[in-house]
This record gives structure tokens, sequence and C-alpha cells, in this order.
């Protein structure tokens, strides 16, 4: 066929072709308007163009959903689950209205009320006990994206009690980031996709920052950078790296401390970054911590005189080996002490190779690329810049070496210290915040020093003195009574967990029916599937929310739950307070909170409600609001008593947390300024009109090394993330946990209680170390690891219920590899029971050769319970579906001491999922996957039948 001509068969303008076909319409209208938004299908928050339809009856539905190509997240890139939202906007599981409890918990008999009655229980329940005893209300949060307002309103109500999920999901590695670097990965900064010419990832699955890591791998690929995937299971982006590392489970730190050993053996470190922007240069003391001059300042030996000097003086050049005599004791640098300890041929690839799984020449040649990426491909970036010390330079030293973690290696009781040593091996090559490697996102960088401290001393009828959450820096911080007992039902900031920083959610229902610090009296869960996938052991959590005392009554007395969808843990509530889906309300992703920044820029956006409700549902921050005025809430209501907001789209525009700082950064004031300014009417309008998000470029000059970089720290200033400049060094010696460390040495007039000295000594270890997770029994009785990780089609729980995802994902079996599969003599079809020292569960099983060894996994959150989420009743996910949860413990066993410890991390309270131990043997196929839980009632029924669908046409 030449060029210009058409094909015989083809239609022309839409005229009927030559061969009789009929007319098509190549390009129909398919929307009548496009309403952009953020998406809320998983946490990356993407920018989404809705596109409506007038439906036959006049009203405008959702015809589809595409990824909006402005956005800065995802530049119009969108996922199935993405796609996948107007499913659940339509989804029969949809609550419809409120719901009181007429039969026993967890029978799922309730009857429809109307908000006003729910909303006056709900303060029947609460206001006895703001006036006499707050504490007594636990206020806990799932993947809520408004923590900053959640966790505000229980400040006001005066609990102790509240936190959102992430004790669940990845504590370790915020905590680790900010008490090492002052931020950490995915939300917290990401790699220079445009430089780096090494990618290594650690323990990430594709469900976590799903597009923009496909939009990066991309970009790296097309331009020929290595990608490294070091993971126990290859799926996802650890299946097109160039290279993948089937690393065991756990023991992702040792080798992270091996590489570190190799490249100081050779090294290959960066020695002037050190010396500069880390505390690496800075004089340990007799007691361990940090040499101070009189004002304060961090002492160094400048390199020129031999002398001491503060850490920041204008042309000092500090130096890694000095030394300094004080009290007749030679004190050394951070270095000394770092490179003595990781030297040690206990780190040695030969000493580590059989427990990590890594051959100990597969390690040498893994620090070899990176170093030969940090060093030998490093480049100079022509840029001036002035430093915190006011030292000018003509430009930025590239490390073109990017590192990215998640929940693989956060969810082990040993991920506090494998995501500090992680972010150490960065700081060792120099890679963090230079050209290529990590940086920040706004308003990131920020040491824990910089965040507040937490708070938990609380009266009756009075506000917390502070926010919840915060970041210890010594015992004096901690949130626990004089005589020790914990202020918190979770235990959080007590000695068993001293920097549990997300507080610890997996915590709460135990400790609630063990009444251990207390009892409590109302449990108060928003979008937070606890009676399910969200719960340490599935089994043991049902048992607890029903469980009744001597009396016959509840032992947690009352439970206000809140969700948009009839998920497991809605049975279980004694009032029911139905949430709207994304589409159908306000919200903030706000600097307040969990921003949607790029490194070289600020950003926030908002939802809005691109579709009425066609239930008598509300958003649940705006039930909220109604609460907080009707209990008389401070920064709620003004001084006569009456509401300061009429919703949460007006709190969103007129709130304030200071003087001219509020939840959105954009068009602020009369409409022109950003960042600060006084409250705009107009503001959400803005927004909407700009496609729901608001950008704020850093100048070119403060992009790089923000911690040190004085134009950066400027900026920061004038949008509002700080008050004042607030440079630091990167903290590699960490002195908060030193000053734990000493007080279970006997120093301090805090100290840890006998039972619990020697593992504070251990767990508060001022240098990253390593421990294994395994449980005392483990290695004989259950040698095989079990993980699970979430698919990149699905994300949270209620999207495994989405009728589009459900065909991609409607079981899970068991992964097993392929050593395991050949002893056990498994075929295709087989089915196994999977013990633990807790439980045990019978499922199918699947062959799966890009898999460590000595690891078992399967997808979470696929296997529903009966009758929950109104699936048919004999749904795949019911019958060939399943959870590890039922086999993960709350505690762990009794240890030779006696004490059964929370089966989390000892430093964050971080859940350790990921250290399950299994055995695994061959069985009859049953009917379905065992335990069966039984047939859960749903308020709205089951099929496709228990709410009318409506997609537009």
């Amino acid at each position: 066929m030449g060029v210009g001509k058409q094909h015989p068969g083809a239609a022309r303008g839409g005229e009927p072709g030559r061969t009789g076909q009929p007319a098509l319409d190549l390009s129909p209208r398919v929307s009548d308007e496009i309403r952009k938004t953020t998406c809320y299908m998983c946490a990356c928050r993407c920018g989404i163009d809705v596109h409506m339809k007038t439906g036959p009856d006049g009203e405008k539905r959702v015809a589809y959903i595409e990824g909006n190509r402005d956005h800065p997240v995802n530049r119009g890139v969108l996922c199935a689950k993405g796609s996948a939202g107007i499913m659940q906007v339509n989804a029969p599981s949809r609550l419809r209205a409120p719901l009181r409890r007429v039969g026993p918990r967890g029978s799922g008999e309730f009857e429809e009320i109307s908000w006003e009655e729910a909303l006056q229980t709900a303060v029947e329940w609460l206001r006895p006990l703001r006036e006499s005893a707050p504490e007594k209300l636990a206020f806990f949060t799932g993947r809520d994206q408004s923590q900053s307002f959640t966790g505000l309103w229980a400040q006001m109500f005066g609990t102790p009690n509240y936190a959102a999920h992430g004790g669940f999901c990845s504590v370790n590695m915020a905590a680790g980031g900010i008490y090492t670097l002052g931020g950490a990965f995915w939300e917290f900064g990401q790699p220079d996709w445009e430089r780096t010419e090494l990618f290594v990832l650690f323990g990430v699955a594709e469900d976590h920052d799903s597009n923009p890591i496909k939009m990066g791998l991309g970009e790296l690929k097309a331009r020929g950078a290595r990608v490294i995937g070091i993971n126990p299971i290859r799926t996802g982006y650890n299946a097109v790296a160039d290279e993948w590392v089937g690393v065991t489970p756990g023991t992702d730190g040792l080798l992270i401390l091996s590489l570190i050993h190799t490249l100081l053996q050779a090294g290959r470190v960066d020695a002037d970054y050190l010396a500069r922007w880390t505390n690496a240069p800075c004089l340990v003391g007799p007691d361990g911590l940090l040499l101070r001059d009189e004002g304060g300042k961090l002492l160094v030996v400048d390199r020129a005189t031999g002398a001491p000097a503060a850490f920041d003086a204008r042309g000092v050049r500090p130096d890694l080996g000095g030394t300094l005599e004080r009290d007749g004791e030679t004190c050394r640098t951070v270095f000394h002490h770092l490179a003595a300890r990781y030297l040690d041929r206990h780190y040695a690839p030969e000493a580590v190779a059989d427990r990590v799984g890594v051959s100990a020449d597969r390690i040498r040649a893994l620090a070899a690329q990176i170093a030969h990426a940090a060093f030998d491909k490093a480049v100079h970036v022509a840029q001036p810049w002035t430093d915190f010390r006011g030292e000018s330079h003509d430009g930025f030293t590239a490390r073109p070496v990017s590192m990215h973690a998640m929940r693989g290696i956060s969810a082990h009781a040993n991920g506090f210290h494998t995501a500090r040593a992680l972010h150490l091996l960065q700081a060792l090559i120099g890679s963090v915040e230079a050209p290529g490697g990590f940086r920040f996102k706004p308003p990131y960088p920020k040491p824990a020093h910089a965040h507040p401290r937490p708070h938990a001393d609380h009266s009756p009828g009075t506000p917390l003195a502070g926010p919840h959450l915060g970041y210890p820096l010594g015992p004096e911080d901690l949130a626990i009574d004089e005589d020790g007992t914990p202020q918190r039902i979770d235990k959080a900031f007590t000695w068993e967990h001293p920097l549990a920083v997300h507080g610890m959610l997996h915590s709460v229902i135990a400790n609630a029916h063990a009444g251990d610090p207390y009892r409590i009296d109302t449990l108060f869960l928003y979008m937070a599937n606890m009676a399910w996938n969200s719960a340490m052991n599935t089994s043991e959590t049902m048992a607890k929310l029903t469980d009744t005392d001597e009396n016959g009554d509840y032992v947690i007395p009352r439970i206000i739950y809140s969700d948009a969808y009839s998920s497991e843990m809605v049975a279980y509530a004694d009032l029911v307070l139905p949430d709207t889906t994304y589409l159908e309300r306000h919200d903030c992703i706000s600097l307040l909170d969990r921003p949607i920044c790029e490194a070289d820029m600020a950003a926030d956006a908002i939802r809005w409600p691109v579709v009425a409700p066609d239930r008598d549902v509300r958003p649940f921050q705006s039930v909220l609001i109604d609460l907080a005025g009707r209990l008389k809430l401070p920064s709620f209501v003004d001084e006569a008593g009456e509401p300061l907001y009429a919703d949460y789209a007006d709190y969103m525009v007129n709130h304030q947390r200071r003087p001219g700082v509020g939840p959105l950064m954009g068009w602020r004031g009369n409409g022109d300024e950003t960042g600060r300014g006084a409250p705009n009417p107009a503001q959400i309008d803005r927004y909407i009109e700009a496609g729901g998000f608001c950008t704020a470029e850093i100048p070119d000059e403060a992009r790089f090394m923000k911690p040190w970089n004085a134009a950066y720290q400027d900026w920061a200033v004038q949008l509002g993330l700080y008050d004042a400049p607030q440079p630091y060094l990167l903290e590699l010696w960490s002195e908060p946990l030193r000053r734990f460390q000493r007080a279970a040495e006997g120093q301090g007039p805090r100290q840890p209680p006998e039972h619990l000295r020697e593992r504070v000594r251990r767990a508060m270890d001022p240098l990253p170390h390593w421990e294994a997770t395994a449980e005392p029994h483990a290695e004989g009785d259950f040698p095989l690891h079990a993980l699970t990780q979430r698919p990149m089609a699905m994300y949270h729980s209620w999207g495994s219920q989405n009728a589009w995802l459900r065909q991609i994902h409607g079981m899970n079996p068991l992964f097993v590899p392929t050593e395991i599969w050949q002893r056990e003599g498994f075929e295709e079809g087989d089915w196994a029971k999977l013990t633990s020292p807790h439980a045990e569960i019978v499922v199918p099983v699947a062959h799966m050769a890009a898999l460590n060894p000595r690891t078992v996994w399967t997808w979470n959150a696929i296997g529903k319970r009966k009758g929950a989420w109104a699936l048919e009743k004999d749904a795949e996910e019911t019958e060939k579906g399943f959870l590890l949860n039922h086999l993960i413990g709350d505690l762990l066993p009794p240890r030779e001491d006696g004490m059964r410890w929370s089966n989390s991390d000892p430093v964050t309270g971080q859940a350790a999922w990921f250290d399950l131990r299994v055995r695994i043997e061959k069985v009859a196929p049953p009917a379905r996957t065992l335990p069966e839980t039984g047939v859960q009632r749903s308020p709205v029924g089951t099929g496709p039948s228990a709410l009318a669908w409506k997609v537009g046409a």
C-alpha cells in the first residue's frame, strides 16, 4: 500500500466502506466533563482525570478514570488500581447509613439509624470520658491520609491514645531515616532518577510507590543505568532488575554491614563528605555522648590547627582521625569507632555468606559495583552554592548511586537497625543529597531534634500539651508515669519500645483486652480492618473483640468504627459511622502531613467531591468536626463554644497550625501567596481550577545538599516549612540511642526496669548492628521463613473486593521454592499444611523458582471472610484465598527469662510480620482453605445485587 493511499476496505470519514462494513465512530465522545482530583487506591496519591458522563436520568456519573498528564507525581501514568477506582465508588459493599448493633458483637446484626441518633450516641459515650478519664478513649486510624487532622482531634479530646497504621507498616523505615539522615525513603525522599547510574532496591515489593518507581525504572532502563534488586522474592521491580540477589529474610542488615566492611577495607568511602556533612569527625566522650563546647556546639578537631573547634565554624576542616584528651582519656572520633566496629572480621563476606544466603564473592562484587558507580562515575555538576558555614562552592559532586527500601527490611524485629545500616552505607559513599543519589522531598530534611517530642500527660477536660507522636531524644521523653507505668494503651514510647514514633496499632486490641496497662471504655477505629488482615493474629483478635467478663459484659465495652465498606471489622462494631468513597469527599494531602512533594519542588493536593453520594453517608473528617463541636473541643470551637468549621472543607481553608501556615500552601492570602499567608475563602476553588494540586519549585542553587545548603534553608523558611534555618549533621552515631543505652547501664534519673535493662542496652546501640530475629526454637522446628507481599494490582484490603481487580487476583497460592517443592513431592493443584509456633493453616501451593530457598510466600489481603465485602457466597477469595496472619502471634513464645515479648522491633515497636517461621507438609486437598472462620453476616448483603450499581453509560 503506497504512501497516501487508503486501503480499499477502509471507511472514510464516517461513510460506509466499499465492502459494506458499517461506519465506525473512531473518536466517540466518552465524557461530558473531566474533573481532576487525587487517587486513593494506594498511597502514591497520583493525579487523576475523572471523566463524567450524563446518564438518562440527567445525573452525571463516572465514566472512566485516567491519569492527569500535568500532575507532578505520575505525569499521566496510571496503574490498574487507579483505573479501577470507578468500581470503588460503585462497589456493592459500600455502607448505606449509620448502623447500631442489635445482635451479638460479630454477628453482623444491625439496624439503620439516623445521623443525628448516631452522633448523639457517640457524644453520650465520649463526653463522660473526656470529663473524667480521657485515656479511656483509644482512637486509632488505618491508612488515613489526614493524620495531622485526626491527631489534632485526639489531642484536643485529651486522650493519650492516638496513632495511625505506621507501626504496622514501615515505622522502622521512617524512624531509622529520621534518626540518621533527617528523612527516609518514599514519602520522605526519592532517587535522583535523572543522574543515577546504579539503583539498588532492598525489600521493595511492587505495591509501594508504584507509578513513580515504574516511571523511574523506565528512565533508568532507557539510558542504560543498572538496577539491582535485593529481595527474597523475585517479582515486580526485582523481576525487571539487571541483577537479583535472593537474600534470606531478616538478614538484609547483616548483608549491608558486610558491604560496609568491604568498602572500608578497600578505602572506598567519601572522606571529604563524611568530614563536612556528617558527625563522623565529631568526638565521642568517655560517656559515649558527643563532646560539645561551652555554647553547646559539637566539637571536631580542625585538620589545619590540630585544635578542637565547633563543627560549624567558618573555615574549619574536620579531621576524621582527630583525637582529644579529656579527663585523662583519649577521645576519638565517631569515624574511629565506626571503622573499628565494621572492619571486624565478624562482618567479612566469608563470615556472613551462609547466613544471608549470598556468596562471599557476590557480596564483594556488589560492593565493587557500588564503589565503581559512586567514585569512578562521579561527575561535577556546575551550580554555585553556599553552605551553612558560609563557604562558597562552584558546584556539586555527583555520587550516582541511589537506593530505595521498604517493608521487606522494615517489618522485622531488627528492622530499625537495618534501616540505619542502609543509611550509613549511603552516607559512607557520599550519596545522600548529592546529585545521582538519594534526595530529600520537602518538608524534609528534618532531623529528630527538629520534630516535636511525644505528649501523653493527660487530665480530665484538658487537651494534651502537644502532639501524641514525636521523636524522643532521651529517657525524659518517654510516655511513662513516675513509677514507669505506660501512659498509652499501646505502650508506645516506653522502655519496651522507646522510639515508637508511629504508635503501635497492632498492640491496641491485645492490651485493651488484657487491661494492660489499664482498662479502656471505647475503642474508636477508622479504616483499620483489625478483625482481618490488619491483625497480627486474626483468630485471636476476633476472639478478643467478642470476649466477655464474668458479668457477661464485653471486655472492650464499646467499639465505634468508620469505614466506607462492609469489611470484616464492621461486624464487630457497636456503632458504625459510614464514610464516603474517595471520589465523594474533600481530602487534604498536606505539607503538614504526607504531601506529594518531589525532590525539586514542594507540592500538595486535594480531593473534592466529583460525585455526590447516593447513600446516607458522610465524610469521616466532617463527622469528626461535627463531634468536636458537640464536645466543645478546643481548636474546633470559639470562645463562646460555637463551631469554628462547618465541615472538613472549611477546616482545610481556615485552620491555621501556625499564623499564616495552614493545611494547604497554595493561593493563600489574596490568592497570590504560597506557603505563608492568611486563609483565602476561594482556595479550594483555585486548587480545582489548577487540577487539584499546587507546586512550588526549589531554586536551582538550593536543590542539592539541602541540610547544609543556605539557599535551601532560606527557601524552606520562606515557604513555611521551618521558622528558622536548621542545618545539621547526618547522625551516624546516634546520641538519642546512646542516652537510652546509658540509662540501661545505670546512668541518669530515669532507668529501665531490671527485666528490660539488658534488652534496652543491646537494642539502643548508637551504631547500627544486626541481631537474628528467629524465635529460640525456630531454626529446627520451623526452618522456613514465611512472607507476604501485596500485588501491584492491589493495596488496601478494599482493593481486593474491587470487581475489576478481582479478575487479576481472585486467589493467592502459597509460593514454594524448587528444592522444597521437589522434596515434598508437590504437583500442580496440591495443598499444604503450614504450621507456625502459634497455629496452622491449609492452603493451595504453587511452584516458584525465583525464590530464596528458605522462604515461602503469598499475596496479602486477597483472602476474605465469607459474607464480608458483599462478595458472592462462594467467592474464590473465600474458597482459595487465605491470610498468613492466622499464623502470626501478638507475643513471642516465652524466652529463657520467662518473659513474653511483643512480636515487634524492640526500638520502634514495628510489627514483625516478616519474622514468621513455619514448616510445611503436603496434605489432601480440603474443600476450602483452613481455618474456617464461619460466614459473616453483612449489613449490605452479598453479591452484586446488594447495591444498585451506577456506572456511566
